[in-house]
């Protein structure tokens, strides 16, 4: 915390002396919001929490911009100061921080900064970047779902293509629920020994993304190219039945994907399409690091009347090697099927003059039959005020993606005030 504090400290008077220099070419604006999600459900007495929140915090975010007028350059920073209420702590979440330049056809950003890719809603087939998934299912506010990444991009824009290149360490993981706040039944209960390795932050670590993307016959078209690892980790475990240590770790991942996105039929029509190389399982055999995958995406979204949208995708994932994943599982353990997909909706409803906004977004797997509901209202009260009420509902299988979560069934309320 302390580095984090003096590298917020050390940029902000950078951009303070920048734009005393250029005769203030600052600009400064935040908000406060106060959040807490609610448990609908008993996590039960198998050692799950039975604390009746998920979540209580409060928030102070600053956004600071500086820009100088003899370049084309500027430097920017999201940072907030968080009351942990439960843990009874402060801290400082570092959104973003970096620098950005231009000149001729191209622009470079440096620092710590948030990369989104892709055409999915929700749904990440192209988009590798982390994510916190423990805001997602708590119902923080959306611009908490992406995690930033330390990285330098470079873009080039031409008439031919444009091309996005990233180079990102250290590496970054996805922030996933742990078994402590949502009671989800862990496979490593009273094991002695738990760690967990982390890429070493060594240039053979370096994460590699690579996008090339232009507008041919109406339609928006991307290829995508990522050298890295997964964003969710595997587990070793130690040769005792039942095991009594265990290490984590992130296994090496390559990804291709073409996106297309385009306006028909009276709406916008987007597509995804991937290839998951898993480079430490090519052959499939190996059950404690994840298969390659196929994955693929359609998506349909358009406006029903007045104020009013509507949105539904349908994703497939498919596993490589099934049948030297199956037979190298371990005799029983739960195993996981060779194909898994999922259908969304999202239904959107703005009314009082656009001050209340009703939402719904639905997660549902026909093959695993579990399900994710997240209903919203959202209402303004004024320019600076504004609450926010919904909730997450779980179902399905223990051992299904969502279904897991069942008892983690929550209502949601956040108040932010900008400044």
């Amino acid at each position: 915390m302390r580095s984090m504090t003096a590298s917020m400290v050390t940029l902000t008077l950078l951009v303070m002396a920048m734009a005393s220099a250029q005769d203030g070419n600052v600009e400064a604006h935040g908000f406060v919001v106060t959040h807490g999600a609610g448990r609908l459900r008993d996590t039960g007495s198998d050692g799950a929490p039975t604390g009746d929140f998920l979540i209580r915090e409060d928030r102070f975010r600053l956004d600071l911009e500086g820009w100088s007028e003899d370049i084309d350059a500027e430097i920017k920073v999201k940072a907030e100061v968080v009351h942990d209420a439960l843990a009874r702590r402060f801290d400082v979440d570092l959104r973003e921080m970096y620098v950005d330049y231009a000149t001729g056809d191209f622009d470079f950003r440096l620092g710590r900064q948030v990369i989104t890719w892709g055409v999915g809603d929700l749904i990440f087939v192209s988009d590798v970047w982390p994510k916190d998934w423990v805001s997602f299912f708590a119902g923080r506010p959306m611009d908490h779902f992406k995690v930033g990444v330390e990285a330098l991009r470079a873009r080039l824009w031409s008439d031919v293509a444009n091309i996005e290149a990233v180079a990102a360490t250290p590496f970054e993981p996805d922030t996933l629920p742990d078994a402590s706040s949502f009671g989800v039944a862990t496979p490593f209960a009273g094991v002695e020994s738990l760690r967990v390795d982390m890429p070493r932050a060594g240039y053979g670590n370096v994460e590699l993304g690579v996008k090339l993307s232009r507008k041919a016959f109406g339609v928006d078209i991307a290829a995508h190219a990522y050298r890295g690892f997964w964003g969710t980790p595997s587990a070793h475990t130690g040769p005792a039945i039942p095991p009594t240590s265990v290490t984590m770790f992130y296994p090496a991942l390559s990804v291709y994907t073409l996106t297309a996105q385009t306006n028909a039929v009276g709406g916008v029509v987007s597509a995804e399409a991937g290839l998951y190389d898993s480079r430490d399982d090519r052959d499939g055999d190996d059950p404690a690091t994840p298969n390659s995958q196929i994955r693929g995406l359609v998506g349909y979204d358009r406006p029903l009347w007045s104020d009013a949208r509507v949105g539904a995708q349908y994703y497939v994932e498919l596993m490589g090697d099934y049948g030297a994943y199956e037979q190298a599982a371990p005799t029983g353990h739960p195993s996981e099927s060779e194909y898994r997909d999922m259908v969304t909706l999202r239904l959107e409803q703005m009314l009082r003059r656009q001050t209340l906004r009703l939402s719904l977004f639905a997660f549902y797997s026909p093959a695993d039959s579990d399900y994710l509901l997240q209903p919203t209202a959202e209402y303004k009260l004024s320019d600076e005020l504004r609450v926010v009420v919904g909730a997450n509902l779980f179902g399905g299988d223990a051992h299904t993606m969502l279904g897991r979560f069942d008892r983690s069934d929550n209502v949601h309320v956040t108040a932010r005030f900008d400044f």
